[in-house]
């Protein structure tokens, strides 16, 4: 790939960036950014967010469910899923192994990949931020909770904390973390399959599934990387016209 190639996805709440530099890849998830886009348009993305109407994006290098070779994919499938799904089955294919992908967004995606590379089935669920705006946006009493704290302090500290909190935004807080870990566990025990975990809630939802003792691959940017191994089999061609 020539130096600086760059590839995009545009996501619900964030756009999420891959660029490649001299000493290997950067990866960076970021707040729409209009201006970013005209000064360093993508030679490579995909989108399951509103695109931009005056976006400068070429249709030749989108990359559209249609391109990702994820077996059985049924044509309502979100192309991050399809991305997802295939980029981790792809890293296992060798050992005779399916998967089951976790992608912790503004949408809780399941996606289970058959040891054959065929898509079969998932959940969906809200995520931790969109619960939270329903329950405050729904509810006269309950307040919209703040963004947790994304250190490693938070991360550890989880254990002594108790599951039932006496002020009303941790509880919801609790309460929407614990629903999601829970049908997360269950998801793996039933589907008995390697779990991958991507997304923004990613880092508050690993270290609970690790103490439950669930075998997690934790892959930030899995979707990116199914994105740039797909253009890796395609030579840098484009994809196909529209």
């Amino acid at each position: 790939m020539p130096d600086g190639f760059r590839a995009l996805l545009i996501g619900n709440s964030r756009w999420h960036w891959a660029e490649q530099r001299c000493d290997g890849w950067s990866f960076d998830h970021t707040p729409p950014d209009s201006l970013r886009l005209q000064q360093r348009p993508p030679h490579l993305w995909a989108a399951v967010g509103a695109v931009p109407p005056d976006a400068t994006l070429q249709r030749l290098r989108q990359v559209q469910l249609r391109d990702v070779p994820l077996r059985e994919a049924p044509p309502w499938l979100g192309v991050d899923r399809a991305l997802a799904g295939w980029r981790a089955w792809q890293q296992l294919r060798d050992v005779g192994r399916g998967v089951l992908v976790v992608d912790a967004g503004t949408v809780l995606s399941l996606t289970r990949v058959t040891p054959a590379g065929e898509f079969a089935g998932g959940q969906l669920a809200a995520g931790m931020a969109l619960q939270l705006r329903a329950m405050a946006a729904g509810a006269e009493a309950l307040p919209l909770p703040a963004e947790p704290l994304r250190t490693e302090e938070h991360s550890l500290a989880f254990e002594s904390q108790s599951l039932f909190p006496r002020e009303t935004a941790a509880a919801m807080r609790c309460g929407v973390r614990q629903a999601l870990l829970g049908l997360i566990v269950e998801a793996q025990r039933i589907s008995e399959s390697p779990l991958w975990l991507c997304g923004g809630d990613a880092p508050e939802l690993l270290p609970r599934l690790l103490a439950r003792g669930v075998p997690v691959h934790h892959a930030p940017n899995l979707v990116l990387e199914g994105l740039l191994q797909l253009r890796n089999e395609h030579d840098l061609r484009p994809i196909r016209p529209d």
